[in-house]
Order: C-alpha cells, then sequence, then structure tokens
C-alpha cells in the first residue's frame, strides 16, 4: 500500500514539473545560396549550378538567376555564362580545364553578396575494372564491386554511367528506363554509419549494356566535405546515425555546397553474357 502511494505520489510531482515553453522558430529559410561546382582536367564546358535552399524533400529548387560567376587561377580569369537564361546553370568557356599545381578561386555576386571559394587538384591514377555478377534465375546483372571503400591513400568519387538503351528489345524505353548514373566512393576514413547503412535500391541491366567508369580524384579537404554530406543522406537512418548539422564547406559567406577540382580516369566496359550452361 505505501509502495502504490509513493508511485502515486512521484506522479503527481513530476506532472507539476510540466511546464508549457513556446520555441521562437526561425520563419523562412536562409538566404545564402547552394553551389553545385567541380572543375576537372578535361576540355570542355564545365557546368556551376547556383539554387536556393528549399524546405522539403524532393522539391524542386529555385535557380540562382543573373550571378556574375568567374574562376581564376594564377595566370588566367575565366567568366562563366548563364545559359539557358534564367537556369541558374552558369558554364565556362569550351577550351577550360583543370591544371595540376594551381590554384582555383570561384567568385560568385549576386545581390549585392560576394560568396568565394579556394581549390587545388592532385593527380589521377589509372584503375581496376568493376565487376558485375548475374542475378540468380534472371538474364540481368548487377554491379557487384567498384572500389574498395576505405583507402588511407587515394580518395576518390567513382562515377558510372550504365546505358542499356542498344540492347534489342530495350531501345524504345524512356530513357530513364535504359540509362542509370551510380556514385561510389573511397574514402580516408570508416565510420560505423557506413558499415552499417541503410541499402540502396540495386540497379539491374542486361547482358549488352555499356558501363563507362569515371575516377575523379579528391583532395583531403573535398573527401571530408563527401564524408560529412554522405553521413547526413545515404549513411543515415540505419542502426548507426550521428546528430544532423550543418555540412562544412569551402565556401565563405555562409553559403553550401563546395566548389572542388578533380583530376579523371575513365574506361568503358561492355556486359558479357554469362555461360548458362550447368
Amino acid at each position: 500500500m505505501h509502495r502504490i502511494l509513493l508511485i502515486t505520489g512521484l506522479i503527481f510531482l513530476l506532472q507539476g514539473c510540466v511546464k508549457e515553453t513556446v520555441w521562437n522558430l526561425q520563419d523562412g529559410l536562409p538566404g545564402n545560396i547552394v553551389v553545385e561546382a567541380i572543375i576537372t582536367d578535361e576540355v570542355k564546358s564545365h557546368r556551376i549550378m547556383l539554387s536556393y535552399p528549399v524546405s522539403g524533400l524532393n522539391q524542386l529548387p529555385e535557380p540562382v538567376t543573373g550571378a556574375g560567376v568567374l574562376i581564376s587561377n594564377e595566370d588566367s580569369t575565366w567568366q562563366l555564362t548563364e545559359f539557358p537564361p534564367g537556369s541558374g546553370i552558369y558554364y565556362t568557356p569550351a577550351y577550360f580545364f583543370s591544371r595540376l599545381n594551381k590554384n582555383y578561386t570561384l567568385l560568385i555576386s549576386v545581390d549585392g553578396r560576394v560568396y568565394t571559394a579556394k581549390t587545388g587538384m592532385i593527380a589521377g591514377s589509372e584503375f581496376r575494372e568493376l565487376r558485375y555478377e548475374r542475378k540468380d534465375q534472371e538474364n540481368l546483372y548487377f554491379v557487384d564491386w567498384v572500389a574498395n571503400a576505405f583507402s588511407t591513400e587515394q580518395a576518390a568519387m567513382w562515377e558510372l554511367l550504365i546505358d542499356w538503351s542498344v540492347v534489342p528489345g530495350y531501345e524504345k524505353l524512356d530513357s530513364l528506363d535504359n540509362h542509370a548514373r551510380l556514385l561510389f566512393y573511397t574514402l580516408p576514413t570508416l565510420d560505423v554509419s557506413e558499415v552499417f547503412a541503410p541499402l540502396m535500391q540495386e540497379v539491374c541491366f542486361p547482358a549488352g549494356t555499356i558501363i563507362t567508369e569515371r575516377r575523379y580524384s579528391l583532395t583531403p579537404p573535398h573527401a571530408e566535405f563527401i564524408r560529412e554530406m554522405l553521413l547526413e543522406t545515404n549513411w543515415t537512418g540505419g542502426l548507426f546515425t550521428v546528430a544532423p548539422a550543418n555540412v562544412e564547406t569551402n565556401m565563405s559567406s555562409g553559403a553550401f555546397g563546395y566548389f572542388g577540382a578533380c583530376a579523371v580516369t575513365e574506361l568503358s566496359v561492355i556486359v558479357a553474357a554469362a555461360d548458362h550452361s550447368p
């Protein structure tokens, strides 16, 4: 009886400690911009995308239009052009490419504010081609291995461009149904959140598919940015997770995103049909 009275008293005591609180939450989104900017050692028009933050998942971002965008190094300056107008997508001249032992500066001027970032580039390297496997009881294949996820020496981003639009029976499909783009990363850290990350959707494709494998070299700061981004996105929601936080960036004035320079190496693979004999 005394125990019941004690528990009842504790309940009333705890209820008496409850106090209503009104949180003064900030309305609206940050006024800073989001920058997606990677330049490479390929001779081509490089693309930089500028947008404003969004408040919901899968929400289309509003483009940052009419900005002044420059890239420079110790020798030259290149002015980027927005195309098409109003898209928030800015292109370098077609002859542009980044070089080793050069320091590149990105300068963005918009609405009276100036954002800057600096980056260098490290050399690319050759690599082993990916491995693919046939799915059980199906005439489809999937990527089984691209690269070791952990490496203390060479951080890299791996882009797979998978195209089976040339395979008979798949030619007339929508491009979303006969193409895929996958990204993998080799980082100098190994996180518990990565090991126990949620499963990702498996992309399957038929024999005859052309896979273009591209390796992007990453500087140590760029690799750390990608690690933090993955901790907040792909690696969250599993058995282990981290407290949400803004990802560190090399952009000034509170802008989001990263400005990086990468050396690219590339090879192509044609998926061969497996031997179906017992």
